[in-house]
């Protein structure tokens, strides 16, 4: 079975002048799929033309980004509704909460969450979830919504034993892993030890946050590679075993057709 990366943002401009090169290097590696949330009403057109470049391996979801939320979100979701309802997506995403950043709207930031998690069990769809330094109150609107009529990912998970535990604790979610796993000091690497392998996806988030060698380059699906020795280092398995388990998992979070 092939690898999925479940979160890549290949329709940056970062990758206007090599996107075909992108797609058949991740492919060279044995990627299979690369899910590709969206950001806001601003860039439905620009991921829709990037998975036209290759339909059956760009997968995209959507969704309105937590840092893109504006005082007026309402008329922000309106647009990503529509379009939710228009054409066929495999996840709502990427939504959440980051209080990194701004803190000036974070009420807007919940209220614009909470309707896209309502979105979820409406549409039956599963959800790609950002939470910068605000695990707790993402989970808090989650259980607030209903954890038992949702399911997703918490993308681009790099916190402590107690965060991961807390997110275990919603059967129904997965954590992402991406390259932080394979940075020196992220702490990950203990934390994900006795994390089951059931409950982990693995993601690039290119052009973002590429892995060791090649940290604070622009990163790109085919990396996902480094992602998967490190986990396999990890929990003592085979990165075949690693593929197939994260893939699986990847599968079923979001419904995907894979190669067998």
């Amino acid at each position: 079975m092939g690898i999925i990366d479940t979160h890549a943002h290949l329709f940056s401009a970062d990758f206007d002048n090599d996107l075909v090169d992108i797609i058949n290097r991740a492919k060279k590696v044995g990627v299979e799929k690369v899910l590709l949330p969206n950001i806001d009403e601003t860039t439905i057109e620009i991921l829709k033309k990037c998975v036209a470049e290759d339909s059956d391996f760009l997968i995209p979801m959507m969704g309105l980004h937590p840092t893109s939320i504006k005082e007026n979100f309402r008329n922000q979701l309106e647009h990503i509704y529509n379009e939710l309802n228009n054409s066929k997506y495999c996840a709502i995403g990427e939504i959440g909460i980051d209080l990194y950043w701004d803190k000036s709207l974070q009420n807007e930031q919940i209220l614009a969450f909470e309707e896209q998690l309502k979105w979820s069990a409406e549409m039956d769809l599963p959800v790609s979830i950002h939470f910068r330094d605000a695990t707790k109150e993402v989970i808090s609107s989650i259980k607030r919504v209903g954890e038992t009529n949702l399911r997703g990912v918490f993308h681009s998970f790099g916190g402590n034993k107690d965060e991961l535990e807390y997110i275990l604790r919603l059967k129904n979610f997965m954590i992402g892993v991406n390259g932080v796993v394979t940075f020196k000091n992220s702490g990950l690497k203990d934390t994900l030890f006795n994390c089951p392998a059931e409950r982990v996806v693995m993601e690039t988030d290119s052009p973002y946050l590429a892995p060791v060698p090649y940290r604070g380059k622009r990163n790109e699906s085919s990396y996902i590679r480094y992602i998967l020795r490190e986990l396999s280092e990890i929990w003592k398995i085979t990165e075949e075993e690693v593929s197939n388990i994260t893939s699986v998992n990847a599968k079923n979070i979001f419904g995907l057709e894979l190669n067998s």
